[in-house]
């Protein structure tokens, strides 16, 4: 797995070169520091990880997402909290924050792996076959995978795909997030932002921002919140 560093201050992208080399074996292809030199690289190179800061000049790290080819994932780096929402909405792999913590990097990296993986597969050409009142059939590698409603803690949108993760295991599927929320049934599954459905039966806790399943955060986005704490939470709702 390869990976470039997009950030304009030169210690940020000193010390994130030193932390990447610390916690994993990524390759990293290069390092820029605007938006518009680490675009003209990516017309001739194939980049699996783009790790991105937000706050650039002339054009930000979420505009320059916008126009990312599909394949490369996005962990966003930046000093700004307010800014996680949007990064999640653009669909990234992780968002962490400034000064950034080795082991909270090891975990996004270890993610980008594992997603990196599927969509090389053949798992990425799987379809939602068929679906009844409680479970669906996923086809992956040949076989049919039967995926009871109930071992599904929630759905996570990757670009043009979707990763459903059960109890025991991740299956991705082209598919956007509002077509497979329409096959599943709508009282146990609750749209909580645009990349994430959850099933509130997994929910261990949440706040006014972010709902916690095992050792997942999920954001909550603000178009969904106030049916997400009418439905889930009987209408309680704190303020900031």
């Amino acid at each position: 797995m390869n990976c470039i560093i997009v950030d304009d201050e030169p210690l940020a992208r000193a010390e994130m070169r030193s932390l990447i080399s610390e916690t994993s074996k990524i390759e990293i292809l290069g390092e820029f520091s605007n938006a518009l030199s680490a675009l003209d690289f990516l017309k001739n190179n194939d980049i699996d990880l783009i790790f991105l800061d937000i706050e650039m000049p002339m054009v930000t790290g979420l505009e320059f997402a916008e126009m990312l080819p599909q394949r490369s994932l996005i962990i966003f780096t930046t000093a700004y909290a307010q800014y996680a929402l949007k990064s999640y909405e653009l669909e990234a792999v992780d968002y962490l924050l400034k000064p950034i913590d080795p082991e909270r990097l090891k975990k996004a990296i270890d993610k980008a792996v594992l997603y990196t993986e599927l969509l090389s597969k053949e798992t990425v050409k799987n379809t939602v076959e068929s679906n009844t009142a409680d479970f669906l059939f996923i086809k992956a590698d040949r076989r049919f995978y039967k995926i009871s409603f109930s071992e599904i803690k929630f759905i996570e949108g990757l670009k043009d795909y979707v990763v459903i993760h059960t109890r025991q295991k991740k299956l991705i599927t082209a598919m956007n997030l509002k077509t497979i929320h329409q096959k599943i049934s709508g009282e146990t599954f609750i749209r909580v932002s645009k990349s994430y459905v959850v099933n509130i039966d997994y929910i261990d806790s949440f706040d006014n921002h972010n709902i916690y399943i095992d050792v997942s955060e999920i954001p909550i986005g603000e178009v969904y919140r106030s049916e997400f704490f009418t439905k889930y939470a009987g209408g309680f709702l704190n303020s900031d």
